[in-house]
């Protein structure tokens, strides 16, 4: 199927590696011209050149809100108006609710919300020119059913859902979309650490954590970043023009809620 989106622009951000770098994938494979980032220039870089000649690879700390801007700038001035934007970074470390931190909350919330709204803020005015856009946030499972120890997650992920399902309503009409993906076990880094970290707790190997973890999964595996990559390239199509305001599970079944 021919997703209509050859020449397309688009911004990953947070895509030198995992989920993000599968989209990167997904979306140069279907003709995009993609700029991903990453927090290092140079693994942001070697990471574009894998994937091939149209994507390129830039440097963006979400955590440094004072490059928010500049980055923009530039990619504004080099790279062109973008068409498709991927919001995505990665995860916030665990924390309990009983325990708040005030000063931890605030960096999260500027990394994890703030960061996203100021991007889609100054990309989404051509867009809405355009008649054309597409939104695309990776948040968590964790929306719909929070996540003992990941307090951080579930709430702010939340607030994201909350946010982009309202802008979705917003800006359907002028032809662009807003949507969100939801990871649930996928073959991460991030996924694997947390395997490592019950490893260690518990005294077990990690191929026994990882296999028991695996089992709650219906599809009996953990995803791959190429299989969640494929999804956001369908949501980001021309194809997928009558879709907006979802959060869309790639969890193998894992998720028991039905809404």
């Amino acid at each position: 199927m021919d997703l209509g989106i050859k020449g397309k622009r688009a911004l990953v951000l947070g895509g030198s590696k995992g989920l993000g770098r599968g989209i990167a994938e997904a979306l140069v494979a279907e003709g995009a011209i993609v700029a991903l980032t990453g927090r290092d220039q140079q693994a942001a870089a070697l990471a574009a050149a894998q994937i091939g000649a149209s994507a390129e690879g830039l440097a963006l700390d979400l955590a440094d809100a004072g490059a928010i801007d500049p980055f923009l700038d530039r990619l504004s001035a080099d790279f062109g108006p973008i068409d498709i934007l991927v919001l995505n970074g990665g995860g916030p470390p665990p924390s309990l609710a009983s325990e708040i931190d005030p000063a931890f909350w605030r960096a999260q919330f500027d990394t994890m919300v703030l960061a996203g709204m100021r991007i889609t803020n100054r990309l989404l005015p051509t867009m809405r020119q355009n008649s054309w856009g597409r939104i695309i946030a990776v948040a968590s499972t964790s929306i719909r059913e929070p996540i003992p120890g990941l307090t951080a997650s579930n709430a702010l992920r939340s607030a994201v859902a909350g946010w982009l399902k309202t802008l979705a309503g917003e800006v359907a009409a002028e032809g662009v979309t807003v949507n969100m993906l939801l990871p649930g076990r996928l073959a991460t880094d991030r996924t694997l650490s947390f395997d490592r970290m019950d490893a260690e707790s518990e005294g077990l190997s990690l191929e026994t954590v990882a296999a028991r973890s695996q089992s709650d999964i219906p599809v009996g595996r953990y995803g791959t970043p190429a299989e969640f990559g494929a999804a956001a390239a369908f949501l980001a199509s021309r194809q997928a023009g009558y879709i907006t305001g979802v959060a869309l599970p790639i969890d193998g079944g894992l998720s028991r809620a039905m809404l």
